[in-house]
């Protein structure tokens, strides 16, 4: 059965899923407020994950992160770079595909979500309430150049994904 803090990310996850999906719902015109709630929603929700619940998890592992972690703080990089520049086509399928693998990672059984809500027993009230009210993240105008393509080409290696953008 999901716990608190489980179901506080995982419907997140699908919030954000529901907005991207709006955001595309017209292949040829994507419906930039739609994308602009999914782009700072995003941003959020990776700060809620790296800030307080990875954080947490470590502290309880007495300083051990989830082994998973690592892998994780790769993809949110490759996402946050994927935020940076104006969405396109391609843009939106790298995102899609990076989702597609990283959330599962957290959702499904044995996942993050399940192993942070075990490890946090009695501090799960408190880490949740911490998750909810979790500050929204300020999101500067999208950067279209050829830095930031390189950049985000880079993010998206580093993180082990060759897709093109």
């Amino acid at each position: 059965m999901a716990g608190k803090i489980y179901r506080y990310l995982a419907d997140d996850h699908q919030r954000l899923d529901d907005l991207l999906e709006r955001a595309v719902s017209d292949p040829q015109n994507i419906d930039m407020s739609a994308y602009a709630q999914f782009r700072s929603g995003l941003l959020k929700h990776i700060g809620m994950e790296e800030k307080i619940l990875f954080p947490a998890a470590r502290r309880i592992r007495v300083g051990e992160p989830l082994p998973v972690a690592a892998k994780l703080r790769l993809d949110h990089g490759a996402l946050t770079a994927l935020l940076v520049p104006s969405p396109t086509p391609r843009v939106i399928a790298a995102l899609r595909a990076i989702l597609t693998l990283h959330n599962p990672i957290e959702e499904d059984p044995g996942g993050v979500y399940e192993t942070c809500e075990k490890l946090a027993g009695a501090e799960v009230d408190e880490i949740l309430r911490q998750l909810q009210e979790a500050p929204e993240v300020r999101v500067l105008p999208h950067v279209d150049n050829p830095f930031v393509m390189e950049a985000t080409r880079r993010a998206l290696a580093r993180a082990g994904y060759d897709l093109p953008i």
